[in-house]
C-alpha cells in the first residue's frame, strides 16, 4: 500500500521501497532532532526540461512549509513546489545499473531521458 497525503492538498504518494529508503536516510542523521526531521520534496527551475525535482533530509520545516506526514515519515513542501507536485509518486528503484527515486508525475507535459526534470 502506497502512502498517500491528504491533509494540507499536497497529494504526494511513495511506495513502499520509497518510505523505507527515506527512513533509512533519517536513521542515518543522528545530530538531527527525531521529532522535527524530515524529507524536504520540492520542485525547483532547471533541468532540460523546464523543472527538477529537489529531495533532502532536512532538521526542521521552513515558516512557509506546507508539512504532511505519510506513515511517520514528515514531508517538507514549499509553496511554490506545493503547485507541482500534485498527484505525484515517488518510487525508489535498484538495479543491476543504478538505484535511486523516481517520480510520476501525471501534471508533466514532457520530460528527460533521465527522469529528473519535467515540463509542465
Amino acid at each position: 500500500m502506497m502512502g498517500t497525503t491528504q491533509d494540507t492538498g499536497v497529494s504526494v504518494r511513495l511506495t513502499p521501497a520509497a518510505l523505507g529508503k527515506v527512513r533509512e536516510f533519517i536513521a542515518t542523521e543522528k545530530d538531527m532532532s527525531p521529532d522535527t526531521i524530515g524529507l524536504r520534496i520540492g520542485v525547483l527551475p532547471g533541468g532540460c526540461s523546464g523543472f527538477k525535482y529537489e529531495m533532502s533530509i532536512d532538521e526542521a520545516p521552513a515558516s512557509d512549509d506546507l508539512i504532511v506526514e505519510i506513515e511517520g515519515v514528515k514531508l517538507f513542501v514549499d509553496p511554490f513546489s506545493a503547485q507541482h507536485l500534485g498527484g505525484v509518486t515517488v518510487d525508489y528503484v535498484s538495479t543491476m545499473q543504478s538505484s535511486g527515486f523516481s517520480f510520476e508525475n501525471p501534471n508533466a507535459t514532457g520530460g528527460c531521458g533521465c527522469g529528473t526534470s519535467f515540463s509542465v
